[in-house]
């Protein structure tokens, strides 16, 4: 059995090393002047977007672990899953960016946040799965916001393929309710 900082801080590289990624795709333009900047004003919000995701599952993922007793090996696929889909936000982000909010990027970089969530979903599963973790299934309870978030993801992609800058605008609105760490497992950690 791997003890959970293990996981923790194999997780916590790859989640740096996905930073780092989209951040060497911010290209320094050539010009000296606002003109240049004014047209990488796409490129700049959907990093920012990107980078506001990535650390509100960084920081909820620590959070999920530290009110964790017991890591088995379904936890350690389901989070390795999570890692692949936010793996994915790098490319979608740069492509969404690049491409002005198009459709199709939109509705793809709306997928890749649909299905992290799944994947934060199937990891939470798998932690409440074990006895030594029943705070934490009490904790998480009926989990609401993370079902909403799902529905807004879907409701986005859909959206995306007609009005991709609303579509961006649900995707920042569900980034706006995770930016306070997950306040269930604050009470519990606060509890314990």
């Amino acid at each position: 059995m791997m003890g959970k900082g293990r996981l923790e801080a194999f997780s916590d590289g790859v989640l740096a090393i996905i930073i780092t990624i989209m951040v060497l795709e911010l290209k320094v333009p050539h010009g000296a002047d606002w003109a240049v900047l004014q047209k990488l004003w796409p490129v700049f919000v959907s990093y920012i977007l990107s980078f506001v995701y990535v650390g509100i599952y960084w920081n909820n993922h620590h959070h999920l672990l530290h009110a964790s007793r017991h890591v088995s090996g379904v936890v350690l696929w389901a989070n390795l899953h999570l890692l692949f889909w936010l793996s994915l936000v790098p490319f979608t982000s740069g492509w969404m960016g690049e491409n002005h909010f198009a459709p199709l990027p939109t509705a793809l970089y709306g997928l890749v946040l649909l299905m992290s969530a799944l994947a934060y979903w199937l990891l939470q599963c798998a932690l409440q799965r074990s006895p030594e973790n029943a705070l934490l299934a009490q904790a998480l309870g009926r989990d609401l916001k993370g079902k909403l978030s799902l529905v807004l993801y879907v409701l986005g992609i859909v959206v995306a393929m007609q009005l991709p800058v609303l579509a961006w605008g649900i995707y920042a609105a569900v980034a706006l309710m995770w930016l306070v760490p997950d306040r269930r497992i604050e009470r519990l950690l606060q509890a314990g």
